[in-house]
C-alpha cells in the first residue's frame, strides 16, 4: 500500500517513524560486557511528497540488529546511516534515540562499602546531508540543602543559645559541649531535598563512546551532594557534612554543572536542568542553562 497507492494529500514530513521500540543494547557494565533492555525511536524524513509512507520494518529490523552489535558512537551513527539509504530516494535524513538503565557500582563515602546505583542515559544519532550529529544524556540525583533555610536555621540556634546562656558573662567549652549534645539545642534544621540534573550534550563527531561516565562522576563531583548507595553511619554523617558545606539553590546547582560539563572531553555544547523537589512547598524550583564548550570557557 505505502508503495503502490498515491497519498490523498501530497506533501513532505519531517519525521515518520516508530517511538517506543522495545530492545537490547550490548554495553559495558563494571568492566564487564552486558545487554541491557533498551528503548527506541526511530524516524526518517519522508521528502518525497509523492510517496505515502515508509517502510517502518526496515527501521525495526536493523535497530535490534545494530544495539545487539554494541551500543557505541560509530555503530549509532551507522544506523541511521543505513536507515535512510533503505529508505533510498524518497528520504534524506535519519533519526534515532535510544533510553536505557545504566548500572553502576558506587562506593561508599567513607565505610569503604558499595552498592548499585542506576542511572537513567540516552543517547542520539541524527544522520541528515549535513553529515551525523550525536548526543549523549544522563540525570543526577543529589540532595540540596536551602542556603535560606540554613541561615534562618542558625538564627534559631543562636536564639536559643542566647536564651540558655544569655545571663551569664561568660561560658566554658564544657557548658556549651553539653548544651550542644542535649535534644532541643539545634533549635532549626534546614530543609533540603532530593534533586535531579538532566544533562544532555552534543559530542564530536569521532568520539569513541557516549562517556555517560564520565558526565555522571564530573556532575556529581560538581555538585558534592549525590544520593548514595550503600550508607553506614559513618557515611550518613559524612553526608551532613558534606550537605553543610554545599547548600545551593536551583541557581547554584546550575552554575556548578556548566563549566564542569564543558570541561568534559569531546563535549561541543550542552543543555542542563536542575529540578529542586521542594519540601517546603508544593511546586518545584527549577534552572536550566545551555551553552557551546568555547563560550563556557571563555567565560
Amino acid at each position: 500500500m505505502a508503495v503502490s497507492t498515491a497519498p490523498g494529500v501530497y506533501g513532505r514530513l519531517d519525521r515518520v517513524g516508530m517511538d517506543g521500540v522495545q530492545a537490547v543494547a550490548a554495553v559495558t557494565v563494571d568492566g564487564r560486557p552486558a545487554l541491557l533492555p533498551a528503548v527506541c525511536d526511530l524516524a526518517v524524513s519522508l521528502d518525497d511528497p509523492g510517496s505515502r509512507g515508509i517502510h517502518m520494518s526496515r527501521l525495526y529490523l536493523r535497530a535490534q540488529e545494530a544495539l545487539e552489535e554494541g551500543l557505541t558512537p560509530a555503530r549509532l551513527g551507522k544506523l541511521v546511516q543505513e536507515m535512510c539509504e533503505s529508505h533510498g530516494e524518497i528520504s534524506e535524513g535519519a533519526f534515532c534515540d535510544v533510553s536505557l538503565t545504566l548500572p553502576v557500582r558506587q562506593p561508599s563515602l567513607v565505610s569503604g562499602e558499595s552498592g548499585w546505583r542506576h542511572y537513567p542515559v540516552r543517547c542520539g544519532a541524527a544522520f541528515t546531508p549535513d553529515g551525523v550529529s550525536l548526543t549523549a544524556s544522563v540525570q543526577i540525583e543529589y540532595s540540596s540543602t536551602c542556603p535560606c533555610s540554613a541561615a534562618l536555621s542558625r538564627d534559631l540556634t543562636d536564639a536559643a543559645f542566647r536564651e540558655a546562656f544569655g545571663a551569664a558573662d561568660t561560658v566554658s567549652a564544657d557548658d556549651v559541649r553539653t548544651w550542644l549534645s542535649k535534644g532541643g539545642s539545634i533549635a532549626g534544621h534546614p530543609h533540603s531535598q532530593r534533586s535531579k540534573a538532566d544533562v544532555t550534550v552534543t559530542l564530536d563527531a569521532e568520539t569513541a563512546s557516549f562517556g555517560w561516565l564520565d558526565l555522571v562522576e564530573t556532575a556529581e563531583a560538581a555538585l558534592g551532594t549525590a544520593t548514595q548507595g550503600a550508607v553506614k553511619r559513618a557515611d550518613e554523617r559524612e553526608f551532613a557534612r558534606l550537605n553543610a558545606d554545599n547548600p545551593m539553590f536551583c541557581e547554584d546547582a546550575a552554575r556548578r554543572l556548566a563549566p564542569a560539563i564543558a570541561s568534559v572531553a569531546g563535549v561541543r555544547n550542552y543543555a542542563i536542568t536542575v529540578r529542586h523537589l521542594e519540601s517546603l512547598h508544593p511546586h518545584d524550583a527549577v534552572a536550566t542553562v545551555s551553552g557551546e564548550v568555547e563560550a563556557c570557557g571563555a567565560a
